[in-house]
């Protein structure tokens, strides 16, 4: 049964219209709680790897502590938001918290690094599986007129997270406080784990008391599990994994032509055109092709790819900008960055804002995506000599432009689609945002890399010559700037229907 023609009846939604405001409140909070713990958890953990690797005796294997969260985090994400639309939202989350804090308590009792990597990927699971659903339960719970200003605040709350993440986890590492017996100077770092565990079961305590179960559901789970495009989900995530490996391997050995590699990005070709053969037969494809047929959907997918790759290409380079090459101490680089981040934020909110008061998003997009360019072309002609004025304006244009897109995605995904398959389209965006920014770290290492082997005959890490990486930098940043293009054209094809679409078919 073709899912757009389902009654909207049936669809998945919360009611907000009997609920009592203070419980409405509390169930926002318990879940911005569990975007900051998803937003939060890589970052806070990122300035304490040396320390875990040393403690861990695992210097060689320091990088999986990242990369397996990340691979079962975006692997598992469009599968449940398939199920998530076909079985209720409720269980996927409350089943994804609890698999999130259990990842969470084992991670921090870890006792060898490959224990710790393990149990980073359950952690990651729990993220795919349920925290990554937040924004799909808000858009059940709000109607298209109101899910832009509340789809900000996960910008907000991501914003945020940027800000204080690395500061709070090497800060933990390395000044916690020490109770005898109990935490010591080299188990500080796990409490880096062990802190998502009162956070993230208050949210569930709140959750599991005041979230509403979904009023009726489409069929039996039964039915569901049996026609599920279980092929399709395999592919899906093999696929996923073949290409994120790929990439890893590719960034951090600069070995782009080694046999493993080729082998495993030559794989994820074949998986994934395999999948489009496969999903095109599927009674419930687990990545719905249909959707792509609606332009909107279809637009707003391809910049989020594209804004991924964007976010990516700037923060990579930006530190080799303000230490490198205009050699500022490391406080007045990260005020620099926190301008950056804090302008994220901003962004995100005001496109809340705008989008909430017009009831439309074509204008929001095109000046974000505006303000987003212009920033990138400052950047683009810094040089040693650049005013630090300069750079700080040019970085807040690009935070505010960039954060504009953390609400424009996810609230054109979901005006877009039918609410039947509201888990399912946001899920692919969230998708797409995270393979963007792993292929646009990649990309960016082979032009940075690239570049200056190039101009220099050294690598990037043992370049001392300024000017020389000046000059890659920039370059760095022009497919950047490219990119940023790119997404501002096609902001001009946006469909600018309005932002209060309640109709089964959504947003064609």
């Amino acid at each position: 049964m073709d899912t757009a023609t389902i009654p909207s009846s049936l669809a998945p939604e919360y009611t907000t219209h009997r609920m009592p405001r203070p419980i409405l409140i509390s169930i926002m909070i318990a879940l911005l709680l569990t975007a900051f713990l998803e937003a939060l958890d890589n970052l806070i953990v990122t300035p304490a790897l040396p320390r875990i690797a040393s403690s861990l005796h695992g210097f060689d294997r320091y990088t999986w502590v990242v990369t397996a969260y990340l691979l079962a985090t975006t692997a598992v994400v469009p599968l449940a938001g398939k199920l998530s639309d076909q079985l209720g939202r409720k269980l996927f989350l409350f089943s994804g918290i609890a698999i999130f804090l259990l990842g969470s308590g084992l991670a921090g009792a870890s006792q060898t690094m490959n224990q710790l990597i393990l149990f980073r990927a359950i952690q990651g699971l729990g993220t795919g599986i349920g925290i990554g659903l937040v924004a799909a339960v808000i858009g059940d719970l709000f109607p298209p007129e109101q899910r832009a200003s509340k789809q900000g605040l996960i910008g907000i709350v991501f914003g945020i997270s940027q800000l204080c993440g690395p500061t709070l986890g090497g800060w933990i590492t390395d000044h916690g406080p020490l109770l005898s017996g109990f935490v010591t100077d080299a188990t500080r770092w796990r409490w880096l784990f062990y802190l998502n565990l009162p956070i993230g079961l208050l949210a569930l305590l709140i959750l599991v008391i005041f979230l509403p179960a979904q009023s009726a559901r489409q069929k039996s789970e039964r039915i569901v599990l049996a026609r599920l495009d279980w092929l399709g989900a395999a592919l899906l995530m093999t696929a996923t994994c073949s290409l994120l490996l790929g990439l890893n391997f590719g960034s951090e050995q600069h070995t782009w032509t080694s046999l493993l590699v080729l082998t495993l990005l030559v794989a994820s070709i074949v998986l994934y055109t395999v999948l489009l053969v496969v999903e095109r037969k599927a009674a419930e494809p687990v990545l719905p092709l249909e959707l792509f047929r609606k332009p909107i959907f279809a637009i707003d997918a391809f910049q989020t790819f594209v804004q991924g790759m964007i976010l990516i290409g700037v923060f990579i380079p930006l530190s080799l900008l303000l230490q490198d090459v205009l050699a500022l101490p490391p406080t007045n680089a990260g005020a620099l960055i926190t301008a950056l981040s804090i302008s994220l934020t901003l962004g995100a909110a005001l496109a809340g804002i705008s989008i909430s008061l017009r009831k439309r998003y074509q204008l929001t997009a095109i000046v974000g995506a505006t303000i987003m360019t212009i920033g990138l072309f400052l950047l683009t002609r810094t040089t040693q000599q650049s005013s630090l004025m300069l750079i700080g304006f040019a970085l807040i244009l690009v935070g505010l432009g960039a954060g504009s897109f953390f609400t424009i995605q996810i609230v054109v995904a979901q005006n877009a689609v039918p609410q039947t398959q509201l888990g399912t389209g946001t899920s692919v965006i969230r998708y797409l945002a995270q393979l963007g920014m792993t292929l646009g770290a990649a990309l960016m290492g082979i032009v940075v890399n690239g570049a200056l082997a190039g101009e220099t005959g050294t690598s990037l890490a043992n370049s001392s010559a300024i000017p020389a990486l000046a000059g890659v930098l920039q370059n760095g940043f022009l497919v950047v700037l490219a990119l940023s293009v790119l997404l501002l054209l096609t902001s001009f094809f946006l469909k600018n229907a309005p932002a209060t679409q309640s109709s089964p078919q959504g947003v064609q």
